[in-house]
């Protein structure tokens, strides 16, 4: 059990059936009247964040959110198959638990599965990945003084934007968080 009064940053509880976690939490005591908790939560599961005051003294059951390390095989079209890196079990997921992110990876890469009482409700790729640009259009010498970019795609057909100088065959490393092209690798 999780009491309100011991809320921090991160906890995870069961509220009405949805796993919630706080975002930020604040302990007000006023002059007059009881003391109470004001929050911020975000349901897990839908994304979906609300602000909502407790009594210090409110009870909450505890909502543990597994993650595990699965490898990504491959996509048959409408499911997506992930691997169990250790009882190599494998699970098929729908794309809509897989989020926009997941355009940047590809088939053997590790990504940590998250869910709850056995349902997966989201899968998170690596931060950072390396990615060869499979098309591009060529950049002209001299045109970097102004940092412009270019459309380039990746071979896992995302498409990011690039400085001039890169060029088909390029690897590159991709913040997965934000989809933005970091560097050559």
């Amino acid at each position: 059990m999780v009491v309100a009064g011991d809320f921090k940053n991160g906890i995870t509880f069961d509220m009405d059936g949805n796993v919630m976690q706080v975002v930020e939490f604040q302990h007000v005591k006023p002059g007059k009247g009881a003391a109470f908790v004001r929050t911020k939560l975000r349901n897990v599961i839908s994304g979906a964040v609300i602000e909502k005051t407790f009594s210090p003294t409110d009870k909450f059951e505890n909502a543990i959110v597994e993650r595990k390390k699965m490898q990504y095989l491959y996509s048959d079209g409408e499911l997506y198959y992930f691997m169990d890196n250790e009882t190599f079990e494998q699970i098929p997921l729908d794309a809509d638990k897989l989020g926009d992110s997941f355009k940047f990876v590809k088939e053997n890469m590790d990504c940590t599965v998250v869910s709850y009482k056995g349902n997966v409700f989201s899968v998170e790729p690596p931060i950072f990945v390396e990615l060869e640009v499979t098309d591009t259009e060529p950049g002209f010498k001299g045109d970097t003084a102004t940092g412009a970019t270019k459309p380039a795609t990746l071979e896992t057909g995302a498409q990011i934007k690039v400085p001039l100088f890169i060029d088909i065959g390029n690897v590159l490393r991709i913040d997965t968080r934000t989809g933005e092209y970091l560097e050559r690798a």
